[in-house]
Order: structure tokens, then sequence, then C-alpha cells
């Protein structure tokens, strides 16, 4: 396994250790901190796998697969944190996710079809917001600027992933129509 691949699945192996600090009330407010040095450790694994691959030639389709998926879990997972922490309104969350379901539904049809469907820039684009927004939202300083920060960094990765979904159905409406 090559180390862009390594790479993706730490970022996999990190998920379970965000949500436990995020969520375990042992740290007397604290867990939020170690929570979002770990988020931004495995979101910067996303940076870091890409660019690799892409240099040094190391791209895969095992890559091309689970680098997406192992954002949608890290960001399906965080979102559902923040919901539950009241910091999110469940229905972007269920917009969200939805989004990656659909996504992940395209990817097995063009898999049938022998076809890897690769993370596009307004995908990445999306990703790189919910990451933002869902470190803002962990932080949740109490200061008036960073509160009007936070929501305006949801609504932007709200759109981003409704153009972003909109894009992969136009860019790739072929994989549909090839199942009739």
């Amino acid at each position: 396994m090559n180390l862009p691949n390594k790479l993706t699945l730490a970022r996999v192996i990190l998920i379970p250790f965000f949500v436990f600090f995020l969520l375990a009330p042992y740290f007397d407010g604290y867990g939020k901190y170690i929570a979002v040095v770990i988020f931004i450790i495995a979101s910067l694994t996303d940076l870091l796998d890409g660019k690799i691959a892409r240099k040094y030639d190391l791209v895969t389709n095992f890559g091309k697969f689970m680098d997406p998926l192992a954002d949608k879990l890290l960001v399906s997972a965080a979102l559902i944190c923040l919901t539950d922490t009241d910091k999110l309104a469940s229905w972007i969350v269920i917009i969200i996710i939805s989004r990656e379901f659909i996504i992940s539904g395209f990817r097995l049809i063009a898999a049938q079809q022998q076809v890897v469907i690769a993370a596009s820039y307004w995908g990445k684009f999306k990703t790189t917001f919910q990451m933002f927004m869902i470190i803002a939202l962990i932080l949740d300083f109490d200061n008036a600027a960073f509160q009007t920060l936070g929501v305006i960094l949801t609504y932007i990765a709200l759109a981003l992933t409704i153009i972003s979904l909109i894009d992969y159905i136009y860019q790739n409406k072929g994989i549909l129509k090839e199942q009739r």
C-alpha cells in the first residue's frame, strides 16, 4: 500500500478518536480542542494524500474510491456530533449527508461499469468549506464575529454541497442512461 493510501486510512482511523474527544464529558471543556486538533490532522491527510499521489504518480483506483469515502465518513461523523451538541440544524446535516449517499450511489453504478468517478473541483471546494465550517462550529467561541463566521461558512458549505451535487449529476448523467 502506498503512502497516499496509508494517509487515507489514517484519516478513517482518526474518526473514532475525534468523536470520543468531541462528545465525551471527561475533559472539562478541553475535549473540543483535542477534537479540533484531531479533525485538522485528519483534514490535512486529505490534502497531503492527493498532492503526494499526483506528484509521484501514485494515483490508484483504491485511492480514487477510498479518499472521497474517508472524507464522507469524517465529515458525516462531525456533522452528526454537531447536531447532537445542538450546534448545527438537523435539516442541514440531512441535506449534506443525502448528497453524500447520492454521490456514493453514482460511484457504485459507475464501478459496475468499470468507471471510477474521481472527486470534482466543486466536490473539493465543498469538502474544504465543510471542514472549515466544522472547525468553526466546534470551537464555538463566544464572540459575535466568530459566530457570524460560523453561520456564513455553514451556508457556503451548504450551497457548495448542492452545487457539487448538481455538477456530479450533470457530468455523470451518461452513467445513469446506460442503466436503462
